[in-house]
């Protein structure tokens, strides 16, 4: 069983999908781990280090890609016009592409892995359910981005977050508004609190409000008065009606415009992430305030947001960072290759090291988009239809 971890070609992307710890684990389970050159550089993990861990050294992705049956990735193939690179181009037939490979928003490219005969697999469309926890990269790369967004948000504010009480007079705690409470808002909204603010939460699904508020935060409703359905089978929120968006926008406007600091979170699975804060807003908080948006990768939810950029507003400053996990590449890395591994548990034969998929499996059926020349994968099917 040949592995192959090339470096990653995604601007900004600095994570890689096996570092030396999940290289190990590998190799235990009998496979050879081959690593192009540099490819740890940007989670500051050196060639030596992966050597070390049981990897084998490959100069270039061409050499990667024509060695291994599995290809190990963070993010989808893509292009490098600058260095000539198109890893689509280098995926051999048959081969086994494991990644976050965003497919909701890359269909044709899924259709290619199909052309290509590649087994595809996306770590995006893991079930959740409770065995399938530990190979979770959604949940574990977005606990860390919502960590990063409050510490974010903290260097940017010109104040300090909590209450502290001086001879010279009392400094009022920061006010933080969370709107999603996922995994990422939860985060956000833990790591706000610890460091001393006063912390409120928005969803659309009143079944957070317990987490929400067993985190010391306050839960901002809506009333559901049409009584939609705000939860999907697998725990995430749904798009709401626009009587219901009408009153969301009412209540978040009086609300965010005496907020310091916003952190959106919201996401629906293959949407674009709805906006919340509009323009006017906006334009209502006051100077000084900060908005971290982490739903940039699928649009964002505030109007202003520009990807990649910290723009001003009237002294409003707007965060719209696409890839929040890049900016703690060690730990994120760590985290990823763990749920790779996790995943290669279920397809590796414990006792001979060889492949041995189930394809029937739960886990493997849920997160399968390709295979047998045939985009295979039901949600994908059910969006077509």
């Amino acid at each position: 069983m040949k592995i192959g971890i090339p470096k990653e070609l995604t601007s900004g992307e600095k994570r890689i999908a096996t570092p030396p710890d999940a290289i190990k684990k590998l190799v235990n389970m009998g496979a050879e781990v081959f690593v192009q050159a540099g490819a740890g550089e940007g989670a500051s993990i050196s060639d030596t280090e992966l050597v070390e861990s049981g990897a084998k050294i490959l100069e270039d992705a061409s050499a990667i890609y024509k060695t291994a049956d599995i290809i190990l990735k963070v993010q989808r193939p893509t292009v490098n016009k600058a260095d000539g690179i198109d890893e689509m181009s280098m995926l051999r037939e048959d081969t086994i592409l494991i990644g976050m490979l965003s497919p909701h928003f890359n269909k044709p490219q899924v259709e290619e892995y199909a052309r290509k005969g590649v087994v595809a697999i996306s770590m995006e469309f893991i079930p959740r359910i409770s065995r399938a926890q530990s190979m979770d990269a959604l949940s574990s790369q977005s606990n860390i981005a919502g960590y990063k967004a409050v510490i974010e948000a903290a260097s940017i504010f010109g104040r300090i977050f909590p209450m502290m009480m001086t001879a010279a007079g009392t400094v009022t705690p920061a006010k933080v508004l969370v709107l999603g409470a996922g995994v990422a808002g939860l985060q956000s909204i833990a790591t706000a609190k610890r460091l001393g603010a006063s912390v409120s939460a928005f969803d659309v699904r009143p079944a957070v409000k317990e987490q929400v508020e067993s985190l010391g935060a306050k839960f901002v409703q809506v009333e559901n008065i049409g009584g939609d359905n705000a939860e999907t089978s697998g725990g995430y929120a749904r798009e709401m009606s626009d009587e219901y968006k009408e009153r969301q926008r009412e209540v978040l406007y009086n609300c965010i415009k005496t907020q310091d600091i916003c952190i959106t979170t919201a996401q629906i699975p293959g949407q674009k992430a709805p906006i919340l804060i509009d323009r006017e807003m906006v334009h209502e908080m006051k100077s000084g305030s900060v908005i971290i948006d982490l739903a940039m990768e699928t649009g964002g939810n505030c109007e202003l947001s520009e990807s990649d950029k910290v723009i001003d507003i009237n002294g409003v400053k707007v965060v719209g960072y696409q890839n929040w996990p890049a900016l703690v590449p060690k730990d994120t890395s760590s985290l990823y290759g763990r749920n790779l591994v996790n995943l290669m548990s279920l397809i590796v034969d414990s006792e001979s090291g060889s492949l041995s998929i189930d394809w029937d499996d739960e886990i493997i059926k849920g997160a399968l988009l390709t295979r047998n020349g045939s985009v295979v994968n039901q949600l994908l099917r059910e969006m077509e239809s």
